[in-house]
């Protein structure tokens, strides 16, 4: 059975696409902070489908749990076939009123830890072959503080590796949803009726991981959920970064 491994996947998107994964009969490697909370989601998945579920709890901000990721991930005695780098959290949009502690942080789960995960990756994948997943967002195609940054990193690198690796039948696929029901705002102490989003606008976790599931099969480098966004991304590309990011101070993608 193909064998997939996903950070932050104990809640939200990362918890979704474990049981989607489960129920196409993948043996999963469940990454997050706690380990409780983890083996929650992995009792439920073996009761439920019958699957193998390992556990590796990690703080993905620090150096030594990351690299304990990354040598699961280079094991080439027992390989992984689908690597999901989806751990994250958000920060006031704020940057300069923000801990620089606590954006660094950011930085390193977003950005560095997804760098590393996918290099160690690409050690068994190549030649072989395999997939990642990087969850990025919407927020990557506008001007929207740390956060878009990170996630527009995560975009342009997965499109250029995309293309690298694919003569090794190796795919890299951005997955870019916008506002999606999961438990990433709760963190935040937001409620979705309270950002001064329509309700239209919110996206179910269920549909996001399909279509990025969808996506990934087909090799595409960018998954960009429903139509409505895929519209906001095309027009939001024709205007000025000033008028978006404007707009982009509402909310949290």
């Amino acid at each position: 059975m193909p064998t997939a491994l996903i950070t932050g996947a104990s809640a939200g998107l990362g918890a979704e696409f474990a049981r989607q994964l489960a129920r196409r009969r993948a043996d999963l490697i469940l990454v997050a902070r706690s380990a409780g909370d983890l083996e929650v989601v992995a009792a439920e998945l073996r009761s439920e489908h019958g699957v193998a579920v390992e556990v590796l709890p990690a703080d993905l901000s620090i150096d030594e749990d990351v690299e304990r990721v990354a040598d699961r991930l280079r094991d080439a005695s027992d390989p992984v076939d689908l690597l999901i780098n989806n751990a994250g959290f958000g920060l006031p949009l704020q940057f300069a009123d923000n801990d620089i502690d606590d954006e660094v942080r950011h930085l390193r789960v977003h950005v560095e830890a997804s760098m590393r995960l996918m290099h160690a990756a690409l050690q068994t994948m190549r030649g072989r072959g395999g997939r990642i997943i990087n969850v990025a967002s919407v927020a990557g195609f506008i001007s929207r503080s740390t956060y878009s940054a990170c996630k527009s990193w995560l975009i342009g690198f997965s499109r250029w590796a995309n293309v690298e690796y694919a003569p090794d039948e190796v795919t890299v696929t951005a997955v870019c949803p916008g506002f999606t029901h999961t438990t990433f705002h709760e963190r935040m102490g937001l409620e979705p009726g309270h950002e001064g989003v329509p309700g239209f606008m919110w996206l179910d976790a269920r549909n996001v991981v399909l279509e990025a599931l969808r996506d990934a099969a087909r090799g595409r480098a960018v998954s960009i959920p429903s139509l409505r966004y895929k519209a906001i991304v095309a027009v939001a590309s024709l205007l000025p970064s000033a008028l978006t990011s404007g707009v982009a101070r509402r909310g949290r993608v």
